[in-house]
């Protein structure tokens, strides 16, 4: 029983880590990722799908991404999706391929950016607080049924404890190291 409840409770925390990872991939740092463009989604044949669905998208250079439509009605498509997200960036497309320059990064956005990243930091670790403490009421619960000793709990409590800290140390690098990847020009 208290294997389960730590199990679950890291594979959450575990969780809160995959989603933090997910939001800071979306925080741009001026150079030109693919997975900048992964959260804009694009109108085929009338329903709404991921931009990666329906093009190839590429770094041409440090400061530039290749968009490729599969289908070449879907240019102007993709062009358009790109140009109203809430990214700012200006496509210009080439026949059939589309480029998006990075424009860089102000001074100011950048320590925009930086509490940006910051507050996404402190959201996964009171989740991963939150996590810790169901997994402590749910060893209370047990040892209020006397289904477990005080002192199983207490290790139980300990280990909770020890797992945490090793998600919120995690946290804490993706965020410095984040931090420090927006401050390099």
């Amino acid at each position: 029983m208290i294997n389960d409840i730590q199990k679950d409770a890291e594979s959450r925390m575990q969780k809160s880590i995959e989603a933090l990872k997910g939001e800071l991939s979306k925080i741009r740092t001026g150079r030109a990722h693919p997975s900048l463009l992964n959260h804009i989604t694009v109108d085929y044949y009338g329903s709404q799908v991921p931009i990666g669905q329906v093009a190839n998208i590429s770094v041409e250079d440090s400061r530039t991404l290749a968009v490729t439509p599969w289908e070449k009605p879907m240019v102007s498509v993709v062009e358009k999706a790109i140009m109203t997200s809430d990214l700012g960036l200006n496509p210009s497309s080439a026949g059939t391929v589309i480029r998006v320059p990075m424009p860089p990064l102000t001074e100011e956005r950048r320590r925009d950016l930086t509490k940006v990243v910051r507050n996404e930091g402190e959201h996964s670790k009171v989740a991963i607080r939150n996590i810790r403490r169901d997994a402590n009421s749910d060893i209370k619960a047990l040892l209020k049924e006397k289904d477990i000793s005080e002192d199983e709990a207490r290790g139980a409590e300990e280990n909770i404890q020890k797992i945490t800290d090793k998600y919120i140390a995690e946290v804490d690098q993706l965020v410095e190291a984040k931090e420090k990847d927006l401050l390099s020009i």
